[in-house]
C-alpha cells in the first residue's frame, strides 16, 4: 500500500470525529435527524480546520443507503464512493479554478437532471469566494428555488468576499481554530498509530506553530517524524529547523538583564552561525517575551506559555518588571516591522538586544507620572518638614475672630537631627531605582549624602526658609554650597560665565536695588471695627498671604510696594515700577476686597509712582543697558517702563 500523509489517513468520517467544531456537528446531527435539510449552506473559516471534511461528511450523511441519517456507515457503495470521490451525485468543485459564468451555466444545466443512485445531487464549491461577480449573479436563482433533490455546499475562507445575495440565501456555519491542547492530543494518537516515541514538549512546539490548524499540524508532525528516527524529541527540532529553545534564550535574556552586552552580542553571533534566521531568531524573542509576560500576570497554562513554569529563567522574571518586559516586546514587534526595509538586518537585530541590556533602568511614563502625582499629593497633604526645622509664621486673622498675639515658639526636637531629609511614608519608587536600596543605607550609615536619593523624588534641603506671613523678615545668612559637584575645569567656559553674569547684574542693577530697599514696618498699629489691634506688617501679610493662593501676580507686585500708610479709611502706598502700577491699580477692586475683609470695615487701596531722585533732589537721568538700547533700535521700538 502506498504511504498516506496524516492529514489524509485521519481525516474525519463521521460527525463525531471532528475536532473543535462542536457546534458545527450538533447542528447538522439535529437538522438531519429532524429532516429540516437545508437547499444551500455556506461553511466559512480558518484553513484547516475541517470545511471540506464536514461537507463530504454531509454528502454522506445525506446519501447513505441507510439515511439521511446523522450517522453515515461508511461501508455501503455511496459512502464508499464519496470517499473515493467517484460519485456521479456527490460533484466537488474548485471555485478558484472554475469561477467563470461558463461554469456556473454548466451547473445550471446538469441541477435539471436527478440523481443517478443516489437521494440527493450534492453540489461541494470549494473556495468560493473565488468566483466572479457575473458567477454569483448567475448563481442567485439557482441557489434561492433548486430543485429538491439539489443540495449546494459552499466553503470558503474569506467570508467579506463573498456578496451578501449568496449569503442571505443560505444557512451559515462559522468554524474555529483548534485549541492547542485538542491538537497536541490529535498529534499524541497520530504518533501511537505510527509506533512513533514524542515528547510532551515536542508535541505541544508542533501544536503551536500549527496555529490552530488540524491540517498544518499534521504536515509539520509528518515532517518531523521523518527526521525524528522514532522518537520525537524538542531538541531534534530545534536542531533540525534552526530554532533558538527555550534553554538558549534563557542564557540570553539573562545576560541581558544583567547589562552584559559583550556576552549577549556572542550568543547572537553563535546563533545566526549556526543556521538560525533573523526572522525565526525575532519570533522566538518575541514569544519568549510574550511567556514571560503572561507569567508576571499570573498566567501558568502550559498550552499558553508553550511550556512549563519552572523552564523559564526566574533570575530574569525577577531583573525585570511587567512594564519593562512589555517595553521588550514593543521593541521586538517594532524591530520586525522595520528590519524588512533596514540595511542590514543583523545590524538591527544587535543593536535590539543591545538596547535590552539597559532596559533593567526603563522607567515609563506611566510610572513617572504616578510617582510624581502621588508625591505632590503626600507633600501637599503631609507638610514634610524636615526634622529640625523651625516654623514661625502668622496666620491671617478672620474677620471676627478673637486676637491673639503672635509669639515666636522654638519647635525644634530633642532628638539629635537626621544628616539628610527624613522621607515620608508612602513616598513612590521607581521600580527601575530599587536596587539602590541597599547602597543608599550603606551610604547613610558612613555619613554621606547621596544628592540623587530615592530617585530624586526629594531633593537636598540644606535649610528651610519660614513661611511668608512672619512678624518681620528674616534674613538669610551664609550661602548654600553644594560640595558634591566637582570644580569646574574648563577656564574658558567659566570666563564666559562669569561675563555673562556680569552682563545681566547690570542689566537688572536698578530693579534689585530697591526690592532690596523694601521697608520693615513694626511699631504701627490699627484698630479694627470689631476692636482688635494688628500692626501694618501684619496686615500687609495677611493681605499678600491671601492673593498668593490664586491671584500670585497681585501678590508680588505688593511684595514690591514702599512704605504702606493706614489712614481712616484707606491704605496709602508707593511703587518704582509702572508695570506694577498697571497691574495693581487694574486689580484694586480684589485689593480692596481683601483689605476690607481683614479690617472688618470698607478700605480703599490708592498706590502711586515714585519717582527717584538724586541725592541733592535733582532728578536722576536713567541709562538704558546697551542690551535694551540694542532692541530698542532692532524693532525700532519704545521704552514704555520708568525701570
Amino acid at each position: 500500500m502506498s504511504y498516506e500523509v496524516t492529514a489524509t489517513r485521519r481525516r474525519p468520517q463521521q460527525f463525531d470525529d471532528l475536532v473543535g467544531q462542536e457546534f458545527v456537528a450538533a447542528t447538522l446531527k439535529n437538522s438531519i435527524k429532524s429532516g429540516k435539510i437545508a437547499h444551500a449552506y455556506l461553511f466559512s473559516g480558518p484553513r484547516g480546520c475541517g470545511k471540506t471534511s464536514t461537507a463530504r461528511i454531509l454528502a454522506k450523511a445525506l446519501n447513505c443507503q441507510n439515511g439521511p441519517t446523522e450517522t453515515p456507515c461508511g461501508t455501503c457503495s455511496n459512502c464508499q464512493e464519496i470517499i473515493k470521490g467517484a460519485s456521479l451525485d456527490v460533484i466537488e468543485i474548485d471555485g478558484a479554478s472554475n469561477n467563470s459564468v461558463e461554469n456556473v451555466r454548466q451547473i445550471k444545466d446538469e441541477i435539471q437532471f436527478p440523481p443517478t443512485s443516489s437521494k440527493y445531487k450534492v453540489y461541494i464549491i470549494d473556495e468560493v469566494h473565488m468566483l466572479s461577480g457575473s458567477a454569483f449573479n448567475a448563481l442567485l436563482k439557482t441557489i434561492e428555488e433548486p430543485p429538491e433533490y439539489v443540495v449546494f455546499i459552499f466553503a470558503t475562507t474569506e467570508l467579506q468576499k463573498v456578496p451578501a445575495t449568496i449569503k442571505s440565501r443560505c444557512q451559515q456555519y462559522n468554524f474555529r481554530l483548534v485549541a492547542i491542547d485538542k491538537v497536541k492530543e490529535c498529534l499524541a494518537d497520530a504518533a501511537r498509530e505510527l509506533g512513533v516515541e514524542a515528547d510532551d514538549e515536542a508535541l505541544f512546539w508542533i501544536a503551536r506553530e500549527s496555529t490552530g490548524s488540524m491540517r498544518d499540524a499534521y504536515t509539520l508532525f509528518d515532517q518531523v517524524v521523518a527526521f525524528s528516527d522514532g522518537h520525537i524529541t524538542y531538541e531534534k527540532i530545534r536542531d533540525k529547523l534552526g530554532l533558538v529553545g527555550i534553554d538558549r534564550l534563557n542564557t540570553v535574556f539573562e545576560n541581558c538583564a544583567a547589562g552584559k552586552t559583550t556576552e549577549v552580542l556572542a550568543c547572537l553571533d553563535e546563533f545566526l552561525q549556526n543556521g538560525v534566521s533573523n526572522d525565526q531568531l525575532i519570533a522566538n524573542s518575541a514569544d519568549y517575551l510574550r511567556s514571560l509576560l503572561l507569567i508576571k500576570s499570573g498566567v501558568t497554562k502550559e498550552a499558553l506559555l508553550g511550556n512549563s513554569v519552572e523552564r523559564y529563567s526566574k533570575t530574569v522574571l525577577d531583573a525585570w518588571s511587567p512594564i519593562q518586559i512589555e517595553r521588550g516586546l514593543s521593541i521586538f514587534l517594532q524591530l520586525y516591522r522595520d528590519i524588512r526595509y533596514s540595511l542590514s538586518p543583523r545590524y538591527e537585530i544587535e543593536l535590539t538586544f543591545a538596547r535590552l541590556c539597559w532596559l533593567k533602568d526603563y522607567v515609563s511614563n506611566m510610572e513617572v507620572k504616578k510617582a510624581v502625582d502621588a508625591a505632590q499629593k503626600l507633600l501637599a497633604g503631609a507638610g514634610v518638614t524636615p526634622a529640625g526645622a523651625t516654623t514661625n509664621a502668622v496666620t491671617p486673622t478672620p474677620a471676627g475672630a478673637t486676637p491673639t498675639t503672635s509669639v515666636p515658639q522654638d519647635t525644634t526636637s530633642d532628638t539629635p537631627e537626621p544628616e539628610q531629609n527624613t522621607l515620608p511614608k508612602g513616598l513612590p519608587r521607581f521600580s527601575a531605582l530599587e536596587r539602590l536600596a541597599k547602597e543608599a543605607e550603606k551610604q547613610e550609615m558612613e555619613g554621606q549624602q547621596d544628592p540623587f536619593h530615592d530617585g530624586g523624588s526629594l531633593p537636598p534641603q540644606q535649610s528651610v526658609t519660614a513661611p511668608y506671613g512672619t512678624d518681620f523678615p528674616q534674613d538669610f545668612e551664609g550661602e548654600w554650597t553644594n560640595t558634591d559637584v566637582p570644580p569646574d575645569e574648563y577656564e574658558e567656559e567659566q570666563l564666559q560665565a562669569e561675563q555673562a553674569e556680569a552682563a545681566y547684574e547690570e542689566t537688572l542693577k536698578q530693579e534689585q536695588e530697591p526690592q532690596s530697599a523694601a521697608p520693615v514696618q513694626l511699631d504701627e498699629f490699627l484698630q479694627t471695627a470689631d476692636g482688635r489691634k494688628i500692626s501694618i506688617a501684619q496686615l500687609r501679610g495677611s493681605v499678600i498671604a491671601e492673593l498668593a493662593v490664586n491671584e500670585g501676580f497681585i501678590a508680588t507686585a505688593l511684595e514690591r510696594t514702599g512704605k504702606w500708610t493706614v489712614l481712616e479709611d484707606s491704605v496709602e502706598t508707593t511703587t518704582t515700577t509702572s508695570l506694577d502700577l498697571q497691574l495693581l491699580q487694574k486689580n484694586l477692586g480684589v485689593i480692596n476686597t481683601q483689605l476690607s475683609n481683614i479690617c472688618g470695615k470698607t478700605m480703599t487701596f490708592r498706590v502711586t509712582l515714585q519717582e527717584e531722585t538724586a541725592p541733592d533732589g535733582e532728578e536722576t537721568e536713567k541709562e538704558i543697558p546697551s542690551q535694551v538700547q540694542i532692541l530698542v533700535n532692532a524693532f525700532k521700538g519704545t521704552i514704555v517702563t520708568g525701570k
